[in-house]
Formats: structure tokens, C-alpha cells, sequence
């Protein structure tokens, strides 16, 4: 009755035009910090979602075991989780698991199984099959998701991880006990679903190794997108768009070797008129190029993003600037949100806040060793 009550109402009664809310932190020193601050920069924008999906990823959280793969899996039932630790087994050491502690609030309901399990591949494997460790961990996330009905490989990456239910933010949070944990970087998102289900798979953070991405907007490209990413082994089964962001990021800068700049130079890439104005002859061929070469990644349609790796976060708008996003600084900290006020809320004091431009990336790294 509620859906047919929703739908009889004119569109903007009933959706935010730029809804989902971003925000982000990096202490660009390796300061480890706690998930308490941007669950509450999460507050303010508590109407750019509608309690559809929630999520956060976190760098640094593993310490102890920074060198193995973590392995976030929702199961949906515990047959389905033994299936899928026996076939882990088969190609890697599984030096621990465990469910991922979880506190019971009536915000949060239905939920599946959430375990995690710290992996590293079989030598044996990797010499057998011919694959570097990464791609290997890659392809074995892939068959998960597409092969093994009940089981989603929801974070996939070394020393970080990704924590994402049906909820608020703020309630996801609170449910993952994110006060608990420390990093040196942190993505959130609240999801305002506007063509796709609301379901624990489908929440932001979307992430394939030590890559993750929230994103506020729609992919009017999907299609082409998902069609070019397909023919290199990527599936995309989560039933929303921003997934294929994250394997596009992937495929650029971890297969095809690309820097982040050039990786936004493609996925946000100038307009030709743009190009054709640049004066710098070696600029503007490498944008020429880059248009050439992967025309069918240029995602188009309103976006904002945040990109977090292993290292360091870019937030990236759509060439347009369709979506807002906010940058604010103070000390070695940089902060990253749809609305000042989210930054206000981590850092009362922020400095230099501003607008980044559009299709023009803000890349943040931590100094080299600190983390």
C-alpha cells in the first residue's frame, strides 16, 4: 500500500533530485581515527537517503593483518557459507575467520550472514594458473558473485574494508560498530535509490580489491559501460549502476596502468571543444588519445564520486558538475562531502573549503610509509 501511496504523489514530493549523500576524511600523515566522526558527518544529510542502503569503507582498520586479502561475504544462509569457505580453501590459506561483530538495533532488519575471512592465494595456484596475485583474488570475487547463488563478496581488499546494510547510514554505522575500528582514510554513503532495489548487496560502497566507491548521481551510460567491461571478465551483478565504476577504475589504473588523472581524463573526460583549445600540445594529444582509446568508459549522466584505494582518496564530479561536492582541509586531514555541513561536523574549523570544478579530480594521498 505504501509503494502505491508513494507513486501518486508528484516526483518531487517524493525524490531528491540530487540525493545520496558523500562525505569522506584522510589524515594525509597516517593517523589512524575512528569511524565516530563520519558516521555523525552522516546526520546532516540524513534526507538524501531514505533508508534504502548505507554504507562505509575503511583504510588501515587491519593492521595485524595487512598482508592478507579480507574478505567481506554476505551469506544467505549457513550452508551457503560453508560452500564457500570450502571452495576458498581450494585456493588459499585461510589464516582466520570469523563473523564480523555486529550490535542488534531495531533500524536494521533482515540481515544475512556477515563474515569475513583473511586470505592470502596459493603459490601453487598462482603458478599453475599464470596470474598475478591481484588479478587471481579478482577473477575468484567475480565467480563468487556470479556462480555461487547466496554468497556476496562485498569487500575484497588488503589492510581496508567495507561495512554496508539497508539502512541509514547513521544506523549502519552504529550496526557495524564502526566506533570500534581506526583508520587513516573513511568513505561513507547514504543511498537514495531512484531506479534500482534497495537490498544489503546493492548499498554503496562498491569495491573489487583495495579499490571503493561511493557515488551520488545515475549513469545514463550504463548500458555501454557495463557492455566494454564485460569483455574483460568483469560481472556486474549487484543491480545498480555505480557498480560498474568500480570496475572501470580497476581495468584503467590496475590493468591498463593508467595514472588516477588519466583515469578521470576517460570516465570524466573533456569535451572536444575543450580539448581542441588546449595549448599545450602534449595535453591535448594525451587527451585526444584517451577519448580514442576508451570511448565506451566516458561515463555520462550526473555524477559525483569518491574513490578510495590504498593510499589515498579522488573525488571526481561529472564534467557538467551535476552533483555537488565539497572540499575542506585543516591540518594533515582532507574532507570530502555533498554539503559543507558534513565537514562542519568532522572539523568545526575546516579551512580552504571549496567546490572542486567539474570532470577535474581532487587526488589526496597519504605521505609515503605512514600507513
Amino acid at each position: 500500500m505504501e509503494a502505491r501511496k508513494l507513486t501518486s504523489n508528484m516526483e518531487g514530493d517524493v525524490r531528491i533530485p540530487s540525493g545520496c549523500a558523500i562525505a569522506a576524511v584522510i589524515s594525509k600523515e597516517g593517523k589512524r581515527m575512528s569511524g565516530e566522526s563520519i558516521i555523525d558527518a552522516m546526520k546532516p544529510m540524513h534526507d538524501r537517503s531514505n533508508g534504502l542502503g548505507g554504507g562505509f569503507a575503511a583504510y588501515g582498520i587491519y593492521p595485524e593483518y595487512k598482508d592478507l586479502y579480507a574478505f567481506h561475504l554476505f551469506f544467505d544462509c549457513r550452508d551457503t557459507r560453508k560452500k564457500c569457505e570450502a571452495f576458498l580453501k581450494e585456493s588459499f590459506e585461510v589464516v582466520k575467520g570469523e563473523l564480523i561483530p555486529t550490535r542488534k538495533i531495531p533500524e536494521i532488519t533482515d540481515e544475512p550472514i556477515i563474515w569475513r575471512y583473511f586470505v592470502t592465494p596459493l603459490k601453487s595456484v598462482l603458478a599453475d594458473q599464470q596470474l598475478d596475485e591481484k588479478e587471481f583474488v579478482a577473477r575468484t570475487v567475480m565467480k563468487i558473485n556470479t556462480g555461487m547463488d547466496g554468497a556476496y563478496v562485498f569487500s575484497s581488499g588488503k589492510n581496508m574494508g567495507t561495512f554496508k546494510a539497508v539502512g541509514f547510514p547513521e544506523d549502519v554505522g552504529r550496526f557495524y560498530k564502526l566506533e570500534e575500528y581506526e583508520g587513516y582514510s573513511w568513505t561513507a554513503h547514504g543511498r537514495y535509490p531512484t531506479n534500482t532495489p534497495g537490498w544489503w548487496g546493492g548499498a554503496h560502497p562498491f569495491t573489487l580489491l583495495d579499490y571503493s566507491v561511493v557515488h551520488n548521481g545515475e549513469i545514463s551510460s550504463y548500458d555501454a559501460n557495463r557492455r566494454f567491461i564485460e569483455m574483460f571478465g568483469y560481472k556486474c551483478t549487484l543491480q545498480t549502476d555505480t557498480e560498474v565504476i568500480t570496475y572501470i577504475l580497476d581495468y584503467l589504473v590496475r590493468v591498463k596502468r593508467l595514472t588516477l588523472s588519466e583515469a578521470a581524463s576517460v570516465i570524466a573526460a573533456p569535451f572536444w571543444s575543450t580539448i581542441e583549445r588546449k595549448t599545450d600540445l602534449y595535453d591535448k594529444q594525451k587527451h585526444e588519445y584517451l577519448r580514442k582509446v576508451f570511448p565506451s568508459l566516458l561515463v555520462t549522466g550526473p555524477f559525483s564520486i569518491v574513490l578510495g584505494f590504498t593510499g589515498g582518496l579522488m573525488a571526481l564530479n561529472d564534467r557538467l558538475k551535476l552533483r555537488s561536492m565539497v572540499v575542506g582541509e585543516k591540518n594533515d586531514k582532507v574532507f570530502i562531502a555533498s554539503e559543507e555541513a558534513a565537514i562542519r561536523v568532522m572539523e568545526p574549523d575546516a579551512e580552504n573549503v571549496w567546490a572542486p570544478s567539474g570532470g577535474e579530480p581532487v587526488i589526496v594521498t597519504v605521505k609515503e610509509g605512514q600507513f
